[in-house]
C-alpha cells in the first residue's frame, strides 16, 4: 500500500468512526432513518466524498440500508453480520476483471430500464450527478459523483429489485477495486473519457431511448475496463 493509499484509508476510517460515535449518541435503532446526507454534511463537518465513503463502509456491514426515495435506514443487528459477511466473502472471490464483466452483464439492461421509465425527478438526479463529476476536485470526490450518478441511473428504473441488487454489486465492487487502481493524476483531466460518455448516457435515457442508453452503458463499462485495467 502506498503512502496516499495510506492517508485515504486513514480519512475513510476516521469518518466512518464520526458516523458511528453520531449513530452512538443520537441512539439509532433499528429501522430509524438517518439524517439527510446534507444534514449529515452539516453534523459531522466531512466532506461529500468522506461522508459517501463512510456510509459505503457502515453499508457494507450491514448495519445501515438505503430505500430508493425514502432515505436511509439503520439496519436490525440479528441480520448485519451475515449480510457482511456475504459482501466480504463474495468481494474476496472475485477480481477486478470479473467485477467489470458482472456490471457488463448488468448495468446496461439497468440503463435500459431507465431510459424507459425515467420521471422528470430521476433525469434532475441523473443530470445533477453528471454535472458533479465534472465539479469534482479530487478522484474522492469524481468517484462519489460517479457512484451517484450510476446509482441515479439505477433509481430511475423506478424498480426496487434491480436497485437493490444495483446496490450490492456496487458494494462488492468498492471492496474488490480498493487500491487496486492507482491514479496518475489528482484529479480527472478536463478531457477524461467518462466525461463524454455519461453525457450520452444520460441524454438517451432523457430522450427515452432504451436501445441507445443500453448500448452507451455497455460501451463505457468496456471503456472504463480498458482505462483502469487495459485490455478487456
Amino acid at each position: 500500500m502506498d503512502e496516499t493509499t495510506q492517508i485515504r484509508t486513514a480519512d475513510n476510517e476516521a469518518a466512518a468512526a464520526r458516523l458511528r460515535a453520531f449513530i452512538e449518541e443520537r441512539n439509532f435503532g433499528p429501522g430509524d432513518r438517518l439524517p439527510s446526507e446534507r444534514a449529515l454534511l452539516h453534523e459531522l463537518g466531512l466532506n461529500r466524498a468522506a461522508l459517501r465513503n463512510a456510509l459505503q463502509d457502515l453499508e457494507d456491514e450491514g448495519k445501515i440500508w438505503r430505500h430508493v426515495g425514502k432515505g436511509t435506514f439503520m439496519s436490525d443487528p440479528d441480520s448485519a453480520e451475515e449480510q457482511a459477511d456475504t459482501t466480504l466473502a463474495l468481494s474476496r472471490r472475485t477480481t477486478p476483471v470479473k467485477m467489470m464483466a458482472a456490471r457488463l452483464a448488468i448495468e446496461p439492461s439497468i440503463a435500459r430500464e431507465a431510459a424507459m421509465n425515467a420521471s422528470a425527478e430521476a433525469l434532475d438526479r441523473i443530470a445533477a450527478a453528471e454535472r458533479a463529476t465534472h465539479a469534482a476536485g479530487d478522484w474522492d470526490a469524481y468517484e462519489a459523483a460517479d457512484d451517484d450518478f450510476h446509482r441515479a441511473i439505477s433509481e430511475a428504473t423506478d424498480n426496487i429489485p434491480l436497485v437493490a441488487i444495483f446496490d450490492r454489486l456496487n458494494s462488492i465492487r468498492r471492496s474488490v477495486t480498493w487500491g487496486a487502481v492507482q491514479r496518475q493524476t489528482p484529479k480527472p483531466s478536463r478531457d477524461h473519457g467518462s466525461f463524454d460518455e455519461h453525457r450520452c448516457i444520460a441524454e438517451a435515457i432523457a430522450n427515452h431511448d432504451p436501445d441507445a442508453a443500453q448500448a452507451l452503458m455497455r460501451a463505457h463499462l468496456k471503456a472504463v475496463s480498458v482505462r483502469l485495467f487495459g485490455d478487456f
